[in-house]
């Protein structure tokens, strides 16, 4: 390379550097001095595990945020929060602030005004009446009082829980202590009614949505050439579960059949295991088994993680938060192996226990029209429901194919 060229080169090199040291400058200073008008609300407290965004704490701004996530609200304390935000000048400024994220909310007492037992339970009352917390694992349970289990008579008590934060609730109570002849049923015996499928399927098939039911060994031996005659669209079939914490797992006794027959006429076929999982280690669990057994079949629809041990609730040691990212776990599980995933329960405990989650919901709430307010994929809509090709009752299910 000869001495001009080198001269040329030399200068192109020197006007590059201050062509780019000049852009940043000029973007460093229209930044420094970009008009920043964003007003914070005055409360920058959340609760604990909310579901807020980065604009949920902004009371008025001059622009828009460039990503407007959702703030990860499940760890308490302070947090900052850093964003981009754009102003009406069209200028991209980061900005930040600070919220604070705190656990206000009271215990849940699970229990109603009058509370029976019959003469001389063997139980604790505080292991029994479902008591949890949204953040704390074991929250403090107590009954203040006095009552004999082994004396016939109704008491007159206060439940009271109290969280690690704080929180308190309490609840007033009647303990009423019976002997076992006087707690008979006084039910008169009443012919079985059913929900007929094909009713069903008049009223709320649409295009967007699929009639179907829910099956297990309960079931027994079903007749899927009838099922498909009748119209079934799709079978959400049990594939098994565990009968208690850390128990072996066992293979519902239809299953094979169940999964086959669905796939040999051609009925969309989805799973749902049961489990007593306490742990999201022990979810995963649960999960990897179930894709073992479901490798060498075709399955359509969600496979769904059912849990509804609330009975002994308190003896998985278990915050809201906790059972709910339990269940997450298994569906994460089944989405990464490439399937659906969901989650099962009725609308009660969704209501009361259950944290809203980013995962498909498999309402079960008996009725004609829920008024459930969260959002489903799936309405188990009765108990009831009656189909040929099945000897018994069964389970009638609603798909919404478009998530309405």
């Amino acid at each position: 390379m000869n001495l001009k060229y080198k001269k040329v080169l030399k200068y192109v090199l020197i006007s590059l550097v201050i062509i780019i040291t000049c852009y940043f400058v000029f973007n460093f200073v229209r930044v420094k001095t970009a008009k920043v008008n964003i007003i914070l609300k005055k409360d920058l407290t959340v609760e604990f595990a909310s579901n807020i965004h980065v604009s949920d704490m902004i009371k008025n701004m001059n622009g828009t945020i460039k990503n407007d996530y959702k703030i990860d609200t499940t760890k308490l304390g302070t947090k900052k929060i850093k964003f981009n935000f754009t102003n009406d000048d069209g200028i991209t400024i980061p900005y930040s602030y600070d919220i604070t994220i705190k656990d206000t909310t009271e215990p849940l007492i699970w229990l109603g005004n009058t509370y029976y037992v019959t003469t001389g339970s063997n139980i604790q009352l505080t292991d029994k009446i479902l008591c949890g917390d949204n953040y704390d694992n074991k929250p403090i349970c107590k009954i203040e009082g006095d009552y004999d289990l082994n004396q016939a008579g109704s008491y007159d008590l206060v439940f009271e829980a109290t969280d690690k934060n704080g929180n308190i609730n309490t609840k007033e109570f009647t303990l009423v202590v019976e002997d076992p002849h006087n707690n008979q049923s006084n039910e008169k015996n009443h012919p079985n009614i059913y929900t007929e499928f094909e009713d069903v399927m008049k009223t709320y098939k649409t295009k967007n949505t699929k009639i179907g039911i829910d099956i297990s060994s309960f079931q027994g031996k079903v007749d899927f050439k009838k099922l498909k005659e009748s119209g079934v669209e799709f079978v959400m079939i049990r594939v098994g579960g565990t009968r208690g914490i850390d128990t072996d797992y066992f293979i519902d006794e239809q299953f094979e059949n169940n999964i086959i027959n669905a796939n040999k006429y051609g009925i969309d076929a989805g799973v749902y295991f049961y489990s007593y999982a306490n742990s999201i280690e022990s979810a995963k669990k649960d999960a990897k088994w179930v894709l073992k057994k479901i490798e060498d079949y075709k399955i359509d629809l969600p496979i769904a993680f059912d849990w509804e041990n609330w009975k002994y609730y308190n003896d998985y040691h278990l915050s809201f938060f906790g059972l709910t990212s339990m269940a997450e776990s298994f569906v994460d599980v089944i989405e990464d192996a490439g399937y659906q995933g969901m989650i099962y329960s009725s609308k009660t405990y969704l209501e009361n226990i259950w944290l809203p989650s980013n995962k498909d919901i498999w309402l079960a709430h008996y009725t004609d029209k829920t008024n459930y307010q969260g959002s489903y994929r799936m309405w188990q809509m009765c108990e009831n429901g009656r189909v040929s090709g099945i000897s018994n009752a069964v389970d009638i299910d609603i798909l919404y194919l478009d998530n309405d």
